[in-house]
């Protein structure tokens, strides 16, 4: 366990430093609770000679630096100690009103902070109650199908009317994975990743509607196949025909329902078709395949990228996307693959992420149109709860941008275990600030 930020011992990596030892280029860590200072996070690389005499300002009794992190060593401790200078009063009414701007400016950001967190937090109850919905829906579905088919529409026409109510609605990261097998946060991620395509492909409001359903229920002929076949990524060629049963048997489960369109029923049977030909179940080629088929399929193949039964074998969103695009453009209609991309976003929701000031974050909201490279960012802080973890919206910030995205395999399970919990990555929408 980490050691809380307002600890007075150094964390793994630190020493102790004096003030006098500061300069621009030294990365420093103030043993306070966040909110006692000024700057935007307890520990920062010092920029400039205001920041040293800001930090000096303080009057901390230690501070901590992680000489590994700095872009220079700090100076030497001073072989007596240093008398505190006597600063005139007008560099104390500078030190003063700088403090006094950037604490306003803090105070504010903490409440955008504490507003986004709010949305989040909104959307995840949503999202709960949809997941409970749509699990039971798809367990129940074979002994009451007109009951489930009626939860699910409830979901999807839910889900359409707020995404068309609110045109400024992100898509977010929902970090925890519903209380269920996985089915019911499978096939919420594939019916909001369809609406999300559906939507930019300016598809009218009723058809919508129906690739939802046909994407909550892509999967329900999966509880006709063994655990143990659907689980193994290394299916053999008996147990892969066996797999790809699935298609059929669920299309066969929603036909007796009665009351789903054929739009819908071309979503469960047809989601494994190929633009190229080479899917199942019946080899279909380019547009013989249903436009419904052909949105669900690029849903379901995304997060099966980011979410595989292996999570070591999870792909990151934009490398997800990337795989799609350069390995598997044949597999799938061009200009929705093109418009899902778009959709998405430069940095997709479940991103890792480096910023330009070293620090490493998970994208948790889509960026606004506006600025397409600036998305919400919860930065890795392993001092912090997560559950009060710091959320920076890069759109109304100017000193801090992304600088690239990184590869899940290549960070530290401490840091995924803090940005990405149960490494599950779920997407849902969350409601546009007001």
């Amino acid at each position: 366990m980490s050691k809380p930020v307002e600890s007075l011992a150094p964390l793994d990596g630190e020493i102790c430093i004096e003030a006098s030892q500061l300069r621009p280029g030294v990365y420093v860590r103030l043993p306070v609770p966040w909110l006692e200072h000024q700057f935007l996070f307890n520990s920062f690389v010092i920029a400039d000679e205001d920041q040293v005499r800001q930090v000096a300002a303080l009057k901390l009794p230690r501070l901590f630096c992680d000489v590994t992190r700095c872009k220079v060593p700090p100076l030497p401790r001073p072989q007596t100690p240093v008398v505190p200078d006597k600063a005139d009063e007008e560099e104390k009414a500078h030190l003063a009103a700088l403090a006094a701007k950037l604490m306003a400016e803090k105070r504010e950001r903490t409440q955008v902070m504490s507003a986004m967190r709010g949305r989040l937090d909104k959307a995840q109850k949503h999202y709960g109650s949809a997941a409970k919905a749509v699990g039971g829906a798809i367990k129940s579905f074979d002994l009451d199908p007109k009951e489930s088919v009626r939860q699910v529409t409830k979901v999807s026409q839910d889900s359409t009317a707020a995404l068309l109510a609110d045109p400024d609605s992100a898509l977010v990261l929902i970090a925890e994975k519903a209380r269920d097998d996985g089915s019911a946060a499978h096939s919420l991620s594939v019916m909001t990743l369809t609406l999300l395509l559906g939507k930019q492909a300016r598809l009218p409001d009723e058809a919508l509607c129906a690739l939802g359903i046909g994407a909550l229920l892509h999967d329900i002929g999966k509880a006709g196949i063994k655990t143990a076949i659907l689980r193994n990524s290394a299916r053999n060629k008996h147990e892969e025909s066996v797999y790809q049963t699935h298609c059929r048997l669920g299309y066969e489960s929603a036909l007796r329902a009665g009351n789903l369109s054929q739009s819908m029923l071309d979503a469960v049977l047809h989601h494994h078709e190929r633009y190229d030909g080479s899917g199942f179940p019946d080899c279909l080629e380019g547009d013989a395949t249903p436009l419904s088929a052909r949105v669900v399929a690029i849903a379901n193949r995304f997060d099966n990228l980011a979410n595989p039964m292996d999570y070591r074998q999870a792909l990151s969103p934009s490398e997800a996307l990337s795989r799609m695009w350069t390995k598997e453009q044949k597999a799938y209609d061009t200009v929705l693959l093109q418009l899902f991309i778009r959709a998405m976003g430069v940095y997709p929701p479940g991103s890792i992420v480096q910023l330009t000031d070293g620090r490493v974050g998970a994208v948790v909201a889509s960026a606004p149109t506006g600025s397409p490279l600036s998305p919400q960012v919860m930065i890795y802080a392993p001092e912090v709860a997560r559950q009060q973890a710091i959320i920076i919206d890069l759109a109304r910030e100017d000193s801090i941008k992304i600088e690239k995205p990184l590869r899940l395999q290549d960070r530290p399970n401490d840091e995924l275990d803090y940005l990405l919990p149960r490494r599950k990555l779920n997407w849902f929408h969350m409601e546009a600030e007001r």
